[in-house]
């Protein structure tokens, strides 16, 4: 049977639109903005919303150019300034301009579902009302945690919240300078949205084809909640640890991923302008200069770290070079040596991972059994079902994966940590997010590590990793410049209660 992704019914339905709005009364009321369709389907608006949020937070600003190489998945064979942590100002622009339209328009659908006057008819066929604000608010946390985790304090709002701190995406009065709220408000209040969205939910499907990461299905939102909960609560465990035990014994109980064919996903196509994030950079718009780093080959062959067994990843995270070799690039190389070695002479992300219709993961059961295996004081169990989570949704399953399974080393804090590293690759946000917040994995480079051991001759000061700004990976990005136009008096408030504006301030789950 031919399945439709909900893409296809976005631009469907985004060009009924247009077309309806060319028939409309021309003598229509002067204060309608025409740019603001007032009956916009709430389909339309989950499907735009959902791809907007994947598109902002996996694309290149936020992902490529920042957190994969930040996480040292990636490092550049051009331009290598940004491996070097010289992260421009602007690259926060697009990351925080593109997020919050997603989160708008999931705020839209909130709106249409609780206004009198529209509540009845957006429910129709698609889902009842209840059901359609839980999706909306399940994705507005994970929007908002990803924000708060890549800048620290930023503008927050939640369903039916009034606290004068919460005031993002506000327009009845509309508010057009919010306040930025504290990060350890955001974390606690997303955890509340998580819980009370869960049990809003009832079983009738919602949204149906038009939802691109559940096709509806309420009780895989529910388990997404939970897992996304799970993940939250874990996260400031050493911060809030009462708050995050019990909101972690909660989720448990309500229901987590608990197969790879639950994982929040969102399939992309191999058509334009549909492509997935990494796609349209490598191929749509030519660029080579994403490679794999040195670091993530050599592991992944069992020649760094604890893991001795060759890990049958290595195949799917990366393609061999012109020689049939996987050679990493060696990470944040001075402009003056990395050129050296070409796109040809060195390992690209792999056909899977750079595929027009790559899947995005929002979270997955890998995640979740490491999640389970650290709160259960290093489970072994739960760090080998998260290790062959990884496998097999990468494909690896039957001898190649009970072979490396069988090699692992015990869990241990260090072991369970680094292969969730491992399966973490292509979500750079949440993996930088871990590193920072555990300080694993081990084998990562510092400034004045060798990353180069066999530079050309008479290049030996270039072999070194040498940052440009700071001494580390990075605390956390820089605010939008236009902040500092349009809302300077909050932006200075957020920077004078977390530290400067500046790569090296610790949000504050860090601190």
């Amino acid at each position: 049977m031919k399945q439709l992704t909900f893409l296809k019914y976005t631009f469907a339905a985004i060009a009924a639109l247009l077309l309806a709005a060319c028939s409309d009364d021309k003598f229509r009321d002067i204060n309608t903005d025409p740019n603001r369709p007032a009956d916009v389907p709430t389909t339309t608006i989950i499907s735009v919303a959902q791809k907007q949020l994947v598109d902002a937070l996996r694309g290149s600003n936020a992902n490529f150019r920042g957190s994969m190489l930040f996480a040292q998945y990636f490092s550049q064979n051009q331009y290598t300034n940004e491996s070097r942590y010289d992260i421009g100002r602007t690259n926060a622009d697009g990351i925080w301009d593109n997020t919050y339209k997603a989160l708008n328009n999931l705020e839209q659908i909130i709106r249409l579902n609780t206004d009198p006057l529209t509540k009845e008819k957006v429910s129709g066929t698609v889902g009842p009302n209840e059901n359609q604000i839980a999706i909306a608010r399940i994705l507005k946390s994970f929007a908002f945690l990803s924000l708060t985790d890549v800048f620290g304090d930023i503008p927050y709002s939640s369903y039916g919240n009034t606290d004068p701190d919460f005031q993002a995406l506000k327009i009845n009065p509309e508010i057009l300078k919010p306040k930025y709220a504290s990060q350890e408000k955001i974390y606690q209040d997303i955890l509340k949205e998580l819980k009370e969205a869960a049990a809003q939910l009832t079983t009738a499907n919602t949204f149906a084809a038009y939802d691109g990461i559940y096709k509806g299905n309420t009780a895989l939102w529910k388990k997404f909640a939970n897992s996304l909960r799970l993940r939250v609560a874990v996260r400031i465990r050493a911060k809030l640890p009462q708050v995050a035990v019990a909101h972690i014994q909660e989720a448990i109980a309500g229901g987590l991923i608990t197969t790879n064919a639950e994982n929040a996903t969102l399939k992309y196509e191999n058509k334009s302008p549909n492509e997935a994030p990494l796609f349209r950079n490598t191929v749509t718009e030519n660029r080579r200069d994403f490679s794999v780093s040195h670091i993530l080959i050599n592991v992944l062959k069992g020649q760094v770290g604890p893991f001795t067994a060759a890990d049958p990843r290595l195949a799917v995270y990366a393609r061999v070079n012109n020689k049939g070799e996987y050679r990493g690039q060696p990470y944040g190389l001075l402009p003056s040596v990395a050129s050296i070695l070409k796109a040809e002479d060195i390992s690209l992300p792999g056909t899977l991972v750079n595929a027009a219709d790559y899947t995005e993961v929002l979270i997955e059961l890998a995640e979740v059994n490491f999640l389970l295996s650290e709160v259960r004081n290093w489970s072994q169990a739960d760090y080998v079902a998260g290790v062959r989570a990884s496998l097999e949704k990468w494909g690896i399953t039957g001898a190649a994966a009970d072979t490396y399974v069988n090699a692992l080393p015990a869990a241990s804090q260090a072991n369970v940590l680094s292969q969730k590293y491992l399966a973490l690759y292509m979500q750079g946000i949440e993996a930088w997010s871990e590193i920072r917040r555990t300080g694993y994995p081990a084998w990562l480079i510092k400034p004045g590590d060798v990353v180069w051991a066999d530079v050309p001759s008479g290049e030996q000061d270039a072999s070194k990793f040498v940052p440009l700004v700071g001494t580390g990976i990075p605390a956390r990005l820089y605010y939008p410049q236009k902040e500092q136009a349009v809302n300077l008096d909050n932006y200075r408030a957020a920077i004078g209660a977390q530290g400067g504006d500046n790569l090296a301030t610790k949000v504050w789950w860090n601190k």
